[in-house]
């Protein structure tokens, strides 16, 4: 493990294979449905409706600051998960792996131990799981697909079509943290503080939310595009305009120069531990409460709200007094982010 390299027996159904999945992928993910060694997982369903959600990984760099592409494809699918709502936590996980021909196995193991790391300390544990192989310069090293299943509770309803004019738009802190890690480390740039990946699993933020403010209208985490094309799809998903303000956008010093040095807009850059949320207003102070109450919730900030608007503008009141359209993210902005 220490100096072997992935090869294609490692993917051919034979003992090879049988060899890495035992003492790798078993032995970092070991659960009680997984040691089973079925080719699905079999468990109960619990009471709700149930949510599924899918994401592909092929950030690059492999390794960055704060996290690596196997705490960060735990993350990501947690995530995607909780922003329905889902319960105390979401359920269970399944993980894919596509392997390059001659890629490190003791890489492998570092990404395996990582992200078996970030299911335990999250509570969601990996039951089932595929691993393929393709020839050498046919991928990039590892690929991960993971899938996580999760259930919401009778009587909360959030979707990205409830948001309604009077609604408040609020963040679980600072944006652009993660995007702006990948670049620092993919170019090898180098800034006076460190920028780490905020990548983290939100649901126990999102279970305390959704306890105290029941009828929370939307939740999403703004990952690709970052805030700006997430509340731009939110507005044409329900009709509305948004009204943000800038000054109560929280932004890493240390990112917002980084943006600067390098042409770019905090508001696009993405985030893997951040979530948007709308609720009534009337609602906001109490649910801002409970945000800054909890450990990824502590720079939580109310940054605008919602308005009506037949275009479905998203507006930006600037720090000058002036105002600005805040668009959709035109182009690639920093490839392979996740």
């Amino acid at each position: 493990m220490k100096k072997g390299t992935v090869d294609m027996t490692h993917g051919s159904g034979g003992r090879a294979m049988a060899q890495l999945v035992e003492d790798l992928f078993v032995r970092h993910f070991d659960n009680d449905l997984l040691r089973q060694a079925n080719d699905q997982a079999a468990f109960g369903v619990t009471a709700g409706r149930m949510v599924m959600s899918t994401d592909g990984h092929v950030i690059s760099p492999l390794f960055f600051p704060g996290a690596d592409i196997g705490a960060l494809s735990v993350h990501g699918t947690i995530n995607d998960v909780a922003m329905s709502g889902a319960s105390a936590r979401p359920l269970y996980l399944s993980a894919g792996f596509i392997l390059e021909e001659g890629f490190p196995l003791a890489d492998l193991e570092r990404i395996v131990a990582s992200m078996a790391q970030a299911a335990l300390t999250a509570g969601v544990p990996v039951v089932t799981g595929d691993t393929k192989v393709v020839e050498k310069g046919k991928g990039d090293g590892v690929f991960i697909t993971t899938t996580g299943i999760g259930s919401v509770p009778e009587g909360v309803n959030i979707s990205g079509d409830l948001a309604r004019p009077g609604d408040a738009i609020l963040i679980n802190g600072t944006i652009g943290d993660h995007g702006v890690a990948i670049m620092s480390s993919r170019e090898n740039l180098e800034f006076e503080t460190s920028i780490e990946s905020d990548s983290a699993a939100l649901h126990t933020l999102v279970a305390d939310m959704v306890a105290a403010v029941p009828d929370i209208h939307y939740l999403r985490d703004p990952t690709r595009g970052g805030l700006a094309t997430t509340l731009n799809e939110l507005a044409r998903q329900s009709a509305v305009g948004m009204r943000l303000q800038e000054d109560a956008i929280p932004v890493n010093p240390a990112v917002n120069d980084a943006c600067e040095l390098l042409g770019l807009d905090p508001l696009y850059v993405a985030n893997e531990g951040k979530l948007v949320c709308i609720c009534p207003a009337d609602r906001a102070q109490q649910l801002l409460a409970v945000m800054r109450s909890h450990p990824l919730g502590a720079d939580s900030a109310i940054i605008g709200e919602v308005i009506e608007d037949e275009q479905g503008f998203v507006q930006m009141q600037t720090s000058f007094g002036g105002s600005r359209i805040v668009g959709w993210l035109a182009g690639e902005q920093l490839p392979r982010i996740c």
